[in-house]
C-alpha cells in the first residue's frame, strides 16, 4: 500500500512535469527556429528542475536530507540518462523514420517521457531519495503486518532488532 501511495505522489509530480515538458516543448517549437530535438532537450531540462523540487519537497520529503550534494548529483545523473532515453526516442522517430509533423513529434515526445519515467521512478527511489536507516513506510492496518513486527508494519525501535533491508523503502546495500 505504501508503494501505491508513493507511486501516486510520484505520478502527481510527474504528471505536472509532463505538462511543463510538453508546454515548453511546443512553445519552443512555435516561437523559435530550433530543431525539434533541441527544443525537446530544453523542455526536458526545464521539467527536470521542476520535478526535482516536486519530488524533494512533496513525494520524498520524509527521506534522508543529510547528503544534499550527493542527492543533487545523483538526481542530475539519472535525469541525464532519462533525458537521453526520452529524446533518443524522439530523435529516432524524427531523423530515423522522418516522422516530424507537430502531431507525431508530440506523440513520440510523450512515448519518450513514458519510457524514461519507468527508469526514473526506479532510480530515484532506489538511489537518490533513499529512506532513512531503520525507517519503514507505514502501512494501513491489514495491509502490511502487525505493529511492532519490525517488518512492514510500525518500525520497531528496539536496539536488539537492527533495521532490516526492505527493498521497497531503501536502496540496495552498496
Amino acid at each position: 500500500m505504501a508503494l501505491v501511495h508513493e507511486f501516486a505522489k510520484f505520478g502527481t509530480v510527474g504528471g505536472l512535469g509532463i505538462f511543463v515538458n510538453l508546454g515548453v516543448f511546443n512553445v519552443c517549437r512555435g516561437a523559435t527556429g530550433l530543431p525539434v530535438v533541441r527544443c525537446s532537450v530544453i523542455a526536458t531540462t526545464v521539467a527536470i528542475a521542476f520535478n526535482y523540487l516536486g519530488l524533494r519537497y512533496f513525494t520524498y520529503r520524509d527521506r534522508d536530507k543529510g547528503h544534499r550534494s550527493r542527492e543533487v548529483f545523483l538526481f542530475a545523473a539519472f535525469s541525464g540518462v532519462g533525458l537521453v532515453i526520452e529524446n533518443g526516442i524522439l530523435y529516432a522517430a524524427t531523423y530515423g523514420f522522418g516522422w516530424a509533423s507537430p502531431f507525431l513529434s508530440n506523440v513520440f515526445k510523450f512515448l519518450g517521457i513514458a519510457t524514461a519515467t519507468l527508469f526514473r521512478f526506479w532510480s530515484y527511489r532506489a538511489w537518490v531519495f533513499r529512506a532513512l536507516p531503520g525507517h519503514v513506510t507505514r502501512h494501513e492496518p491489514g495491509h502490511g503486518g502487525a505493529a511492532g513486527d519490525g517488518g512492514h508494519g510500525e518500525p520497531s525501535n528496539s536496539t536488539s532488532k537492527p533495521a532490516a533491508y526492505h527493498p521497497e523503502t531503501t536502496a540496495p546495500p552498496p
